[in-house]
């Protein structure tokens, strides 16, 4: 019977025409994902082929070469310790993207888990679960992050844990709305009805007819997670030096902002670039995935 109900959600799931996949992508890039998501990829290859892209060595100190201006040699000028601005860039991609992704891995799986047995299960475990999230709304997110780093103490795990643990709460709203959307219908009913139990029929009809709105809030809060660690090494609370951070390298050039504004202005255009990218892929699977808008064009 269960082998049977997982046939009759696969034949729900197959029903959606052979093409959508092709025009999800073809509206996705044709549209402002396409920016987005060209901006997001040219993040992710300079910052995984950073020791290639980079001309010189992030950490590498000459004292000689200090604040010089974007020349030949030195596209984007220098700080104040002569390191190369463009190489600490491409290697703080690395930390920033690095942290974004574990963090928002992380909320995901938690916050989503939470959410979807929240919507499925309803009753006490939704009253429960919901009011944990409620107490976690409740702080602003940069103070919850601040706080938890200041307990936990710094190190690239303990920083994605506190940016993870400020984006669960957003992630179990997200789940729990989507999974109350699709647990009534009729595929989902079917399954119960051939003698699935809860779990198979969580995992196997709700969560992949429930996926799209859940996609679209990791991009988004991808963009957010950047800004979180870049707000925390700019305070001195996340990545640590000599590794180079978007963040540490905009509090370290403030101090020379008159004489050196390249070194302020480059990792805040660079944040700008991949907060904005992560942004227009959101809106872009938005637009995509939502059949109302669709049925609107």
């Amino acid at each position: 019977m269960a082998d049977a109900a997982d046939r009759s959600s696969a034949a729900a799931r197959a029903a959606v025409p052979a093409g959508r996949t092709a025009e999800i992508a073809r509206r996705l890039l044709l549209g402002v994902g396409g920016v987005g998501l060209l901006l997001v990829l040219a993040a992710v290859v300079a910052a995984v082929a950073a020791p290639w892209v980079a001309p010189y060595d992030p950490i590498a100190l000459n004292p000689p070469a200090r604040l010089q201006g974007p020349s030949l040699q030195h596209w984007l000028g220098t700080d104040q310790y002569g390191r190369d601005t463009l190489s600490r860039i491409v290697f703080g991609g690395r930390a920033s993207l690095s942290v974004a992704f574990a963090a928002t891995g992380f909320a995901l799986l938690v916050g989503g888990s939470l959410g979807a047995l929240a919507g499925f299960y309803r009753g006490v475990t939704d009253a429960l679960i919901m009011r944990v999230t409620d107490v976690l709304l409740s702080f602003p997110a940069i103070l919850l992050a601040i706080a938890l780093l200041a307990f936990l103490g710094s190190g690239f795990v303990n920083l994605v844990l506190a940016i993870g643990v400020v984006y669960v709460g957003p992630f179990a709203r997200v789940a729990r709305a989507a999974v109350m959307t699709v647990r009534e219908e009729q595929f989902v009913e079917a399954s119960r009805a051939l003698g699935s139990r809860d779990m198979r029929v969580l995992l196997g009809a709700v969560l992949p007819a429930a996926a799209a709105p859940m996609l679209v809030e990791t991009t988004l809060r991808l963009a957010y997670a950047i800004l979180a660690e870049a707000s925390l090494s700019f305070l001195g609370l996340g990545t640590q030096p000599p590794a180079p951070s978007w963040g540490m390298m905009i509090a370290e050039g403030r101090r020379f902002l008159a004489l050196a504004p390249w070194a302020t202005v480059a990792p805040g255009l660079a944040i700008m670039a991949v907060v904005l990218g992560f942004n227009l892929l959101g809106d872009g699977l938005r637009d995509a995935l939502d059949p109302r808008l669709r049925r609107r064009r």
